[in-house]
């Protein structure tokens, strides 16, 4: 909680191993946290892969912005 780096969490709100509240713990531990909520289970890469390479997108053109 010390430090704040750039974190990316995207869940699947329907994974039973990695449930949302593990999700929503990233951003009590880290307030900048981008935390991405989709409507896939565990596998989610498998099912949104465009949305998961956009968010990650979207957060290193961010990181180079404040650089």
């Amino acid at each position: 909680r010390e430090y704040t780096p750039p974190t990316l969490a995207i869940w699947g709100k329907h994974d039973p191993f990695f449930i949302p509240p593990g999700a929503q713990a990233y951003r009590r531990d880290n307030p900048n946290a981008v935390v991405t909520m989709l409507d896939t289970g565990h596998f989610a890469l498998e099912t949104h892969v465009d949305e998961i390479a956009a968010g990650i997108g979207e957060l290193m053109e961010r990181e180079r912005a404040r650089a």
